[in-house]
């Protein structure tokens, strides 16, 4: 008789019907939490995380407490994260919302493009990254020029501007904080602010 997976799965079914499931217990699981436990069928299910190509370490983008993340990717694609036991903050745990993540990267309804809404426009338009990208600083450029205070009435230096405020995200790590606090400081902007201390 050859034996195709068909009729080995089907032998191996009647050979754990004979033994009873107390008695699987009896084999080295007394509290039947492993091997006493499965079925043919779950002995052969192989978690996800094992055929990843690679696993990457990553920060929840949610709230402020910054939990470390592992995310798993095979061909390029997330196939799922979890908790990094390696992070102090977090060791190996996440919020419900952090835990769901892998949806946010792999929803057919993420925005993966720029959308920009003219003003007095009533309808969204796509641009490219670059142009949304040179917007942003000529925007930037000007306010500091619209609004740069050079002196006071009484010729006090102030060399500031008021019309440059920045929040930063509760995510930003302490090198990014760090070099935008820089920049902002170096642009002349007084209203640095970081939600996290908020």
């Amino acid at each position: 008789m050859v034996k195709t997976p068909r009729v080995t799965i089907a032998l191996r079914m009647n050979k754990r019907r004979l033994i009873a499931p107390f008695l699987r217990q009896l084999g080295g699981d007394p509290y039947g939490l492993g091997r006493a436990a499965q079925s043919v069928r779950s002995e052969e299910l192989v978690a996800r995380t094992q055929t990843a190509d690679k696993v990457v370490q990553s920060i929840c983008p949610y709230c402020a407490v910054g939990c470390g993340q592992k995310v798993y990717v095979k061909d390029e694609k997330v196939i799922q994260i979890e908790g990094d036991p390696d992070s102090p903050i977090s060791r190996g745990r996440l919020c419900p919302k952090g835990s769901a993540s892998e949806k946010l990267v792999n929803s057919p309804m993420r925005e993966t493009r720029v959308k920009y809404r003219r003003p007095g426009g009533d309808d969204w338009e796509y641009i490219s990254l670059e142009q949304a990208t040179d917007m942003i600083a000529d925007r930037v450029i000007k306010a500091r020029e619209e609004t740069w205070e050079e002196e006071t009435e009484e010729g006090e230096a102030l060399k500031r501007t008021l019309g440059i405020h920045f929040l930063g995200g509760a995510t930003l790590d302490s090198e990014e904080n760090y070099l935008i606090k820089k920049f902002f400081t170096a642009a002349g902007a007084v209203s640095i602010e970081n939600q996290a201390r908020i």
